[in-house]
């Protein structure tokens, strides 16, 4: 070999390392932008699955603000109600028919329009087991026999339930 192969020999050999150093390179930077665009797909994919739940949770926030809007004003109008009852309940014991056919007359209407809104009345009667998820104890009294002992004896005030949701507990008392 000559002088002048050796040469040119030497030249290729630069020229294809320098060649292979800048492939390495392109590889390089490849496949990190082939990694940063695969943290990007992740971070994007994360960010709508967040938005996918956040709009169900808006949506069931608002299904549910619009059940009980008049949570408030209905609350406000129960102890109307229960005037209502007690002027029925004396009327009743009054003996004056004309009065009392009036007055339950107005109190249909009105609980009607209370029940339209969704308002309901928690059932509740003597006998019934007690239970703190759903019942007040006001006081506890002697059982006035062993079938009423941790049941409900008497109902002082009536629960009512807005949709699925307790607005007001009702008050018992409970047999000890």
């Amino acid at each position: 070999m000559s002088k002048k192969d050796t040469a040119k020999s030497a030249t290729k050999t630069k020229k294809n390392t320098k060649e292979d150093n800048q492939l390495k390179i392109l590889e390089n930077e490849k496949n990190e932008l082939q990694n940063e665009l695969g943290q990007e797909k992740e971070k994007f994919l994360r960010l709508f699955a967040e938005f996918e739940n956040f709009k169900k949770r808006t949506t069931k926030e608002r299904i549910e603000l619009f059940k009980t809007a008049g949570q408030e004003v209905l609350q406000a109008l129960l102890p109307v109600l229960d005037d209502f009852d007690r002027a029925l309940a004396e009327l009743k014991k009054a003996d004056n028919d004309a009065y009392y056919q009036g007055v339950e007359l107005i109190h249909h209407k009105f609980r009607d329009t209370l029940r339209s809104k969704g308002l309901e009345v928690l059932e509740v009667k003597q006998g019934d087991v007690f239970n703190a998820d759903i019942h007040e104890a006001v006081t506890q009294i002697p059982a006035p026999s062993d079938d009423l002992k941790g049941k409900i004896i008497d109902v002082i005030e009536k629960g009512y339930q807005l949709g699925e949701r307790i607005i007001r507990f009702p008050k018992v008392v409970i047999g000890q």
